[in-house]
């Protein structure tokens, strides 16, 4: 369920469950289910981070090789 969220609702969602956490009076057994949801969300907000770090990488990467060629061009 966790894995289909985009990177907005999961950080929301990650979001309340660590003001839940730090606003306290549950028992520990809740506190260990938040804690769990709270790990999910953070790992589904890292994928997505992730991924557009790798697109950013590409982008930068065509980029700078498209400019390496265009220099040679005009270098010849």
């Amino acid at each position: 369920m966790t894995e289909e969220l985009g990177y907005e609702q999961a950080r929301d969602q990650l979001v309340e469950v660590v003001r839940d956490l730090e606003a306290g009076g549950l028992s520990l057994e809740q506190s260990l289910a938040l804690w769990e949801k709270g790990e999910k969300l953070a790992k589904v907000c890292e994928r997505h981070l992730d991924g557009a770090r790798e697109r950013v990488e590409t982008a930068l990467a065509s980029v700078e090789n498209g400019t390496d060629t265009a220099e040679k061009g005009n270098a010849g």
